[in-house]
């Protein structure tokens, strides 16, 4: 299992609504991706940082979903340039049955 952190700057005066309706419109996109095993999107309305965590079924998913065309689409709606960080997942804790599994 990979997780991928993304981060990018968003413009000034951005609220949190207007993040929301950003990212609803990319949602469904992702939802359809075999390869990506689960997306959350984040914000920070005082830095102004926005971005996603995605978990991703191998480290080639990762690196082909998060590649050039990736960063032009991030940049041409957001703004910026994103800031992706790629790693290794070692272990995936579930407080509700106490189950901890080793990747």
């Amino acid at each position: 299992m990979i997780t991928v952190l993304v981060s990018f700057n968003l413009a000034p005066g951005t609220t949190r609504v207007r993040a929301l309706d950003m990212y609803r419109r990319s949602a469904n996109k992702w939802a359809k991706n075999v390869d990506l095993i689960e997306k959350y999107y984040y914000f920070d309305e005082e830095s102004l940082l926005g971005g996603g965590v995605y978990i991703w079924k191998s480290f080639e998913a990762a690196h082909r979903w998060h590649g050039p065309d990736y960063v032009a689409m991030v940049e041409s709606v957001y703004g910026n340039p994103p800031l992706i960080q790629i790693f290794d997942t070692l272990i995936h804790i579930e407080p509700d049955t106490k189950r901890i599994v080793d990747f």
